[in-house]
């Protein structure tokens, strides 16, 4: 009987840890991302007052389940018969095997979540999902620009790279100044790629955009042309005789990655 009860009360307790113990632990690290200004690194700033205010709503959610008995989450309010019990043995096994499993493998992620610190998405994932889409210079999800309405002083790498991909009368932008911060991917052997990370809703739906920066290896010095190296870059857009467009530098500097890396 005692051993039962043991059982039976360690059973609670990892239920109350799948559920409500996980939730609150999740919920602790998205408030102090969203307190810290880091939660950026996973998710929209449109959507950090969603993702908090949910938080705050599981932690309350949290602390009144503490006035519900342990175990009361699994007790249906009525008994099986022994003949029951013992056909469904190999069933609740099974369940309970992989229940086991499944909160090994969720308490590993949010003990990752708990200790790692929060890093923006790496240069080689950029890269990979460029090579996958097959282009470097297009972010379909920019709003292609009205020539004569669009502020281009305020466009940029998504914008710009969407501008390079799909500009009908190129020439109009020739000549159009531009700062602009990014990282270096590989380009052409005249230039480089200057990149970012775009983000809708958050890291899920990321999709890199680059605009090719003419410029010679050293030309700015050697730090500024490799890649994962951040830079901002300032000059013009220049149009090429084939129609191309790329931006041609007159200050390459080498600057640290911005506190919030990605565009929207």
């Amino acid at each position: 009987m005692a051993e039962s009860h043991t059982t039976s009360l360690w059973s609670a307790v990892g239920t109350r840890w799948l559920g409500v113990g996980l939730a609150t632990l999740i919920a602790v690290v998205t408030i102090g991302l969203g307190i810290t200004g880091q939660l950026t690194l996973f998710i929209s700033p449109e959507s950090i007052w969603f993702a908090c205010a949910g938080a705050v709503v599981v932690l309350a959610g949290a602390i009144w389940s503490f006035t519900l008995p342990l175990g009361a989450e699994s007790d249906h309010g009525h008994d099986h018969a022994p003949a029951e019990d013992a056909e469904d043995a190999p069933r609740r096994t099974l369940t309970a095997v992989g229940s086991i499993s499944a909160g090994v493998v969720a308490t590993g992620v949010v003990a990752a979540a708990l200790v790692l610190p929060p890093a923006s998405l790496s240069v080689e994932l950029a890269m990979s999902r460029t090579d996958a889409a097959g282009s470097g210079t297009l972010f379909a999800g920019a709003d292609t620009p009205t020539l004569g309405v669009a502020d281009t002083t305020t466009f940029g790498i998504g914008e710009w790279s969407s501008v390079f991909a799909t500009a009908s009368r190129p020439e109009a932008y020739d000549g159009a100044p531009v700062t602009l911060v990014g990282f270096v991917t590989p380009g052409e052997s005249d230039a480089v790629n200057l990149t970012r990370m775009i983000i809708t809703h958050c890291v899920i739906d990321a999709q890199p955009a680059a605009v090719p920066v003419a410029m010679d290896a050293g030309e700015f010095g050697a730090d500024v042309t490799s890649t994962g190296q951040w830079i901002e870059v300032t000059g013009t857009v220049t149009a090429d005789d084939d129609g191309s467009l790329r931006v041609l530098p007159t200050s390459v500097v080498a600057v640290d990655e911005p506190g919030d890396p990605y565009e929207y």
